[in-house]
This record gives structure tokens, C-alpha cells and sequence, in this order.
């Protein structure tokens, strides 16, 4: 009975943010923003629609896992290796710019803040640890809702998957130094990169497995059935080695994007567009619940009371994401549309982060409850506000760059040669 209505309210929950997508597109904003807004709205903090007893049940958590491992696919479908060779350096150089650009800038403001007031200056690594992570969520559902086409959106769908493995390795590294400081029970280094590269290894492995089945099915239908079974396997593995950490830290969406990066540059280009014909629909149905798993959290009253530390947190930020991703388009002569809007597009930023946050409070609640409190209260506001400002700021940077609805363009194309071919019978 308990899990039957917990489904009927995910379910009246789903109904609810597609239609406020729908009546936000209206305004010419991207349907994200109303699914992000809806899930404030009906979370544990306003309507409790989507109460905590949901949130917070097996039977979601192993549903929202599978789904962010779907979603996944949108990116590892995208980086078909022929196509992104010529690309690569620039794609990793700008990755790394950007994510420790953000790192030194807002460790440094940080620092200096807490030198001037007594603070322990570790805590202004960790805040340059967690102000990494970029949630890719938000700004690929841009590009998914608003069919982005150009080079801004192809320099930014494969960085969504190089982010992830920074922002991770760096943040770990952090948690790591700072356990061996306050004397907690210290996180091995070598266990720091196990878990930051796994959740890539177990998606290499099962893509490599399916690509080699996918090569030997007959029929559209078998193609599909393989690749399902596959995912689940994936995602079933993160499961089971989830369940033997202490803290259940494995990216599902890294799996999907490994998982499907992989079988997807082992099979002819036919079989990838009938599976995506098919799958796009349920990766859109798992954007909704993904983005509603990172609404619903949201406390909107934060917003009244956020303080200095929050302000300066989210200003840091985005001076650090926007200045590294110029700095690496710009060495590596990336085209101009880059160097100038790409930054805007790597705003968003609460899934992770909240992820993170919740890691670092563990470490810190016992030998130092007073940074706790501080760290914790500084992500948690500026996960509201900057969630909503940034998704904003990842459209106008698509728009800047005149890649609004330019994948459309070829499709346009195609219907009117054919109606010309049709017409000239």
C-alpha cells in the first residue's frame, strides 16, 4: 500500500512538472526551469506532494538511479569518436581549465575570507572542492529541449562526462587531505581514484560486452532488447557495489555515459539511430524525474535567508567556471562562440553539489560541527537560487551564440527536398 501510493504521487508529481515545462516553454524558457520550480513546489519544503517517505524509499532510489543511468545514453550516444577526435585536446584542455579555474578562484576567495576571520582554511578547499561539480542535466536539457546544434553544444555535451571524473577526482582528493587533518577515519588515496574512475570502468565494460552483441543481432527489435537488458545489468552492478560502501557515492549517469559511449562507436550508425528513435522519448520521462530529484530537495526559504558566504560563493563560482573555459578555448583556438558563451553554459551546479555537500558534513559534523553548519548552509541557499538563475543564463549563452534551435534546420531541409522530390513526380 505504501509503495502503491508513493507511486501514484511520483506519478501525479511527473504530470504536474510537464505541464509546468510546457507553460514555462510558453515564455520562451527553457521547460527545465518549470520542472525545477515544480519540484520546489511540490517537495517535503512546500506541498510535500513529493514527500521525503518518497524521496527517500528504495523503490525511488533504485528507479531514479536507473533513469539517470538512461539519461546518460543523451551523452554517450553524442561521442562517436570519428567525429570528436580532431576535437579531443581542445575538449580536455578547456575541461581542466574550467573545473580547477573554479577550484583556485573560489579556494583563493575563500581563503582569504576565512584567514581575516578565524576560520579554518581548509574549509575554503572544500568549498573550491564541491564548487566543481556541474550538474549537466539542466544545460543538456537545453540543448535536448530547444534543439541546440553548433560548437558550443558540441564542445559542451562530451564535457559533461570529463567534468563529472574532475570535479570527482579533485573533490575526493580533498575529502581525503582534509579526513588525514581533522584525524577521522582518512579515505586511502588509491581508493579515492578506484571510486572516482569506477563508475566509467563498469560502463566500459558492459558498452564493450553489448557492442559486441548489438554486432550480431538481426532485427530492430532484438538491437533494443539487448541494449535494455545491458543497461539494467549496468546499473545493477552499481547497485550491488554500492550497497558494500560506506557511503553510496557511484555515479549512475557516469555509467550510462561509459555504457553508451562505448557500444555506441561498435555499432553501424543505423542500429544507433533506431535505438535512439526509440529511447528518446524515455530519456526525456527520465530528465523529468531526474530534474524533480533535484528540486524537491530545494528548501525555498533558504533564499530568504541566505548570507554573505552564499553570495560569494555563487559569484566565485561562475567567475571561476566562465574565466577557465575561456582560458581554455582560448588556448586551444577554439572558435569564438566558445571562448565567450560556454562558461555561461556550465552553471548549473545542485545535483552534485548537494551530493558532495552531504559527504563533507559527515567528515566535518563530529571534530568540527561549526564549519558543518557553515558549509552546509552556504551549498544548500546557493543550490536554490544559482539553480534557478543558472538555467537561465545556459539558455541566453545558447543564445548568444546563435545556436538556438539550429538542429531543427536539417530537419527542415530534409522534409521540404522530399516534398520538392514529391511534387516533381
Amino acid at each position: 500500500m505504501e509503495f502503491l501510493t508513493g507511486l501514484l504521487r511520483l506519478l501525479a508529481s511527473i504530470l504536474i512538472a510537464f505541464a509546468a515545462g510546457k507553460l514555462i516553454s510558453k515564455l520562451k524558457l527553457p521547460s527545465i526551469l518549470g520542472w525545477l520550480i515544480a519540484g520546489m513546489i511540490i517537495g517535503p519544503h512546500a506541498l510535500n506532494l513529493l514527500s521525503n517517505a518518497v524521496l527517500e524509499s528504495t523503490w525511488f532510489s533504485v528507479a531514479e538511479s536507473i533513469l539517470e543511468c538512461t539519461f546518460g545514453l543523451m551523452i554517450g550516444t553524442e561521442l562517436i569518436w570519428k567525429q570528436m577526435k580532431s576535437a579531443g585536446s581542445q575538449i580536455l584542455i578547456t575541461t581542466i581549465t574550467e573545473s580547477l579555474g573554479t577550484f583556485v578562484v573560489v579556494s583563493l576567495v575563500f581563503g582569504v575570507i576565512f584567514w581575516f576571520t578565524g576560520t579554518p582554511l581548509y574549509l575554503a578547499f572544500l568549498f573550491g572542492g564541491i564548487a566543481l561539480a556541474t550538474a549537466p542535466a539542466p544545460s543538456l536539457s537545453v540543448v535536448r529541449d530547444l534543439k541546440t546544434s553548433g560548437p558550443v553544444t558540441r564542445t559542451l555535451i562530451p564535457m559533461a562526462a570529463l567534468d563529472d571524473l574532475v570535479g570527482a577526482l579533485v573533490f575526493f582528493l580533498v575529502i581525503a587531505f582534509v579526513s588525514a587533518h581533522l584525524s577521522t577515519s582518512g579515505i586511502p588515496v588509491p581508493m579515492v581514484l578506484f571510486l572516482v574512475f569506477l563508475p566509467a570502468i563498469i560502463g566500459a565494460v558492459t558498452g564493450y560486452i553489448t557492442g559486441k552483441m548489438l554486432r550480431r543481432t538481426k532485427n530492430p527489435t532484438s538491437t533494443l532488447t539487448v541494449m535494455l537488458a545491458m543497461l539494467l545489468a549496468s546499473a545493477g552492478i552499481g547497485f550491488i557495489i554500492n550497497s558494500l560502501l560506506p557511503t553510496p557515492v557511484l555515479n549512475f549517469m557516469l555509467i550510462g555515459m561509459s555504457f553508451s559511449t562505448v557500444f555506441a562507436n561498435m555499432i553501424t550508425e543505423e542500429q544507433l539511430k533506431g535505438i535512439m528513435e526509440v529511447m528518446n522519448p524515455v530519456i526525456g520521462f527520465a530528465m523529468i524525474v531526474v530534474i524533480l530529484n533535484l528540486g524537491a530537495p530545494l528548501d525555498y526559504h533558504l533564499i530568504f535567508g541566505a548570507g554573505i558566504y552564499t553570495a560569494v560563493y555563487i559569484l566565485a563560482r561562475a567567475v571561476g567556471k566562465y574565466s577557465g573555459a575561456y582560458l581554455g578555448a582560448a588556448v586551444t583556438h577554439c572558435p569564438p562562440t566558445v571562448k565567450k558563451y560556454l562558461g555561461f553554459t556550465l552553471l548549473p551546479h545542485s545535483g552534485v553539489s548537494l551530493v558532495f555537500t552531504g559527504i563533507a558534513v559527515s567528515i566535518l559534523e563530529d571534530p568540527a560541527p561549526e564549519c558543518a553548519s557553515i558549509i552546509q548552509g552556504t551549498i544548500a541557499a546557493a543550490a536554490v537560487i544559482n539553480e534557478i538563475i543558472a538555467v537561465f543564463m545556459a539558455k541566453k549563452g545558447f543564445e548568444w551564440a546563435g545556436e538556438l534551435h539550429q538542429a531543427e534546420q536539417p530537419q527542415k531541409v530534409a522534409v521540404l527536398n522530399k516534398t520538392a522530390k514529391g511534387h516533381a513526380v
